[in-house]
């Protein structure tokens, strides 16, 4: 039985603006909706390696061992800022009618993907979040978390597409604005190099 509280608990995690709300909204407003799917696809799968080692013991593994965790945790920083600087880089004014070199969708997802599983701060955080909503009586903990974490990855892709849908809506006006194009895709890159930096300066207890 899946609970209220989880359902309520779950939606307020995912609305809260990370790493994939952000790329899911840079992708709407520089992509277009088409991309914002593919995005949302990325982010939502690179969700399920934290989620299976949170389940099958492997968290604890991040949790107590300071090399593991700081192996996964700076590959995550460098790939983070990687993306900041190759949107710093490519920062230009668009336009609906120019043809720059179309992005593969499947290279979308697989950014979107990355981002997550190269980030060790979820796998400890649904370590920490399932058990919770899991019934004292249950038969199968382990399916009930699965379970769980099958309905919080169906809430984040949902989530996302609105998020990348709205920002798509936009779309035309922004890059209408050759100063509003160049200005966003700045402001973008600068985020995602401070969460690069957050990630870089956190560790496994916060």
């Amino acid at each position: 039985m899946v609970s209220v509280e989880f359902l309520i608990t779950s939606l307020v995690v995912v609305l809260i603006p990370g790493t994939g709300v952000l790329y899911t909204v840079s992708t709407g407003l520089f992509l277009g909706s088409r991309a914002t799917v593919w995005a949302s696809l990325g982010c939502t799968f690179g969700i399920v390696p934290s989620m299976l080692a949170s389940i099958t013991g492997l968290a604890i593994i991040l949790h107590t061992s300071a090399i593991a965790f700081q192996v996964v945790k700076y590959a995550g920083v460098a790939y983070l800022l990687y993306l900041a600087w190759s949107m710093w880089r490519s920062s230009s004014a668009l336009s609906l009618s120019e043809e720059k070199e179309p992005m593969s969708m499947v290279s979308v997802a697989v950014k979107g993907c990355l981002m997550n599983v190269l980030n060790p701060k979820l796998t400890i955080f649904f370590m920490a979040f399932l058990p919770q909503f899991v019934p004292a009586q249950a038969t199968s903990p382990t399916s009930n978390m699965l379970l769980l974490g099958s309905i919080f990855m169906a809430m984040t892709f949902v989530v996302f597409l609105i998020y990348g849908a709205l920002a798509a809506l936009v779309r035309d006006h922004v890059i209408n604005s050759e100063r509003l194009t160049v200005g966003l895709q700045k402001l973008f890159a600068g985020s995602f190099a401070a969460l690069g930096l957050k990630l870089a300066l956190s560790d496994r207890s916060n």
